[in-house]
């Protein structure tokens, strides 16, 4: 699938896909680990897991057209110009991302393919349906990791709401168990040996539009109701 011009309606280009993205979360195939990205050659701007007013009111429609359809679809773009005509474009997204990062020259290229990488996580951590209890297999081992899901829950808040400037707050696991870091700017878990389970995005453009600086009250509302537990037991399993 090919990335959707920047010139063109991302309100249109979600609609034309939902139907084929809500055949692919009923089959719980946008939710496992290994089908987010295509293991392929080619990079692509991933449909979303759901309709752009689903995340409503945490997250207003308006917000999704600009951080999707913009933001990400911008990353998307400049990706296939940087890797146009290298070796890179032979390359899975994942590959790219582990050949480019910490390589003089490859900031630009690092930094717009795991902007990719980082926004397709980030969609698929949550959920209409978010919030609540983990499954009961990842809520033992939040448990085991942290003492309890509260724990979790505020050492979740404080990483993202403390983490300076943009970045993303992370629930990652590492030598069997759980713990919560935060990366700036476009660093991802990936290069540094961690796996990821879910993301929260703190870049301004994730919730200026509907909270201005209130970044905890933003924080605090994807917690309580939109992040998606599922999808962090999936990761945790795969």
């Amino acid at each position: 699938m090919s990335a959707t011009p920047l010139t063109s309606s991302p309100q249109g280009w979600t609609r034309r896909r939902f139907l084929g993205a809500a055949a692919a979360l009923g089959a719980g195939l946008a939710l496992e680990p290994g089908r987010l990205f295509a293991a392929e050659a080619g990079i692509r701007l991933e449909a979303l897991p759901w309709p752009e007013t689903a995340l409503e009111p945490v997250i207003s429609a308006r917000t999704i057209a600009f951080h999707y359809g913009k933001h990400h679809a911008g990353y998307v773009a400049n990706t296939q110009r940087l890797i146009a005509g290298t070796p890179y474009a032979a390359m899975p997204l994942e590959r790219i991302l582990r050949e480019t990062a910490g390589r003089p020259g490859q900031e630009a290229l690092f930094n717009n393919a795991a902007q990719v990488w980082n926004h397709t996580f980030y969609w698929n951590s949550l959920s209409p349906q978010g919030g609540g209890k983990p499954p009961a297999p990842l809520r033992k081992r939040i448990e085991d990791s942290f003492g309890s899901l509260e724990s979790c829950l505020r050492e979740l808040a404080e990483a993202a709401v403390g983490r300076f400037a943009s970045g993303w707050a992370w629930l990652v696991e590492e030598g069997g168990r759980l713990r919560v870091v935060d990366t700036p700017n476009a660093e991802t878990p990936l290069t540094r040996g961690w796996r990821p389970l879910l993301t929260i995005d703190v870049w301004e453009h994730a919730y200026y539009l509907d909270y201005q600086n209130r970044r905890a009250d933003y924080v605090a509302a994807v917690l309580e109701k939109l992040i998606h537990w599922d999808f962090a037991a999936r990761n945790l399993e795969g």
